[in-house]
């Protein structure tokens, strides 16, 4: 019997071009820290941006500050988000009612040790009431300090809400923006065509942005959960299946499938919109890695417009298949 691979797997497959966009990691192994180039280009591109000033140019430095070298350990991630969180917070005061940058904002607040998350929780809330992701960095506090009641009230939160968005999209679409506008300060080989600036976009910004759903999980799986939990993470499910974000949908997916059997139609049905999502995805990707070295660059440029007008990262994936006119659903 073949084993099903797991959800850790899927969204690694799914995210195959993002992986292979954070050219550090690709060196990880291969090239000694001391002479990584990249990662010398990528602060030098973080300090030319921070000068630029703007919100988007700031925004970009600190993703790019918090990614760091590839060979950077673990424990010298929160000195990262530290250093990545000045950025972001200045980047905020000059957009203020951009939720993308108040996103990153709080994604960085939440991995700098000292940050009080209160008020960038409640800026977030504030300009996406309805977007329940906005309260994912509070039910991490609750879960960190084993506050039943208030992971409870924060779920109860969650499941009002109608949206679930980690803002990936407009996210990576304005980082390509920055990087684009400031080429001319930047390193002669450090990006120099649109679709190398397109990948390092997508891999900074997925980094930056896209949250550890551990917490929410294990929130909506612990045994010792009532109805009325069990009942907010369904609906919840239902709500992140419908994310901006692949790996947020997957996950709801996955909760949908362990806290919801039901009967086995309905299971049928949460497992084949799982499948077609995973196969435009995928079959999007292959569009992507099947064009022609001299078409990159406007293909490039051709994706980051359709993410700037979608978004979700799936209907970019309609759009890209509709445009080349292949199935939008997978062979029965």
């Amino acid at each position: 019997m073949v084993k099903k691979p797991s959800l850790t797997v899927l969204a690694l497959l799914l995210y195959g071009a993002v992986a292979s966009a954070a050219s550090g990691t690709q060196r990880a192994g291969a090239v000694k820290p001391e002479i990584d180039s990249y990662a010398v280009w990528r602060a030098a591109a973080a300090r030319a941006l921070a000068v630029r000033g703007d919100a988007n140019s700031l925004a970009t430095a600190a993703a790019l500050t918090f990614l760091g070298p590839a060979s950077r350990p673990k424990t010298e991630t929160g000195k990262a988000a530290a250093s990545a969180l000045v950025f972001a917070v200045k980047a905020s005061m000059r957009a203020p009612n951009n939720p993308a940058i108040s996103w990153l904002r709080l994604q960085l607040c939440m991995h700098s040790p000292g940050c009080d998350i209160r008020e960038a929780a409640t800026t977030m809330r504030w300009l996406a009431a309805d977007n329940a992701a906005a309260w994912l960095p509070t039910l991490n506090v609750a879960q960190r300090d084993k506050d039943t009641m208030e992971v409870d009230r924060v779920l109860s939160s969650m499941a009002e809400g109608s949206h679930f968005d980690v803002y990936l999209n407009p996210s990576a679409a304005l980082m390509f923006g920055a990087l684009k506008r400031a080429r001319g300060q930047l390193a002669p080989r450090y990006l120099p065509s649109d679709a190398a600036r397109l990948t390092e976009a997508v891999g900074i910004a997925t980094a930056a942005v896209v949250p550890s759903f551990s917490p929410l999980i294990n929130a909506c799986r612990d045994p010792a959960a009532d109805a009325e939990r069990r009942e907010n993470c369904v609906k919840l499910s239902r709500t992140m299946q419908h994310a901006d974000a692949v790996m947020a949908q997957l996950v709801g997916f996955a909760l949908d499938r362990r806290l919801n059997p039901g009967d086995a139609k309905e299971m049928r049905m949460v497992a084949e919109r799982r499948r077609v999502l995973e196969w435009r995805v995928a079959t999007a990707n292959e569009v992507d890695t099947a064009v022609l070295p001299a078409s990159k660059n406007s293909f490039a440029r051709a994706r980051v417009a359709k993410m700037r007008r979608l978004a979700r990262e799936e209907d970019v994936s309609i759009a890209i298949l509709k445009e080349h006119k292949l199935p939008l659903e997978p062979p029965s």
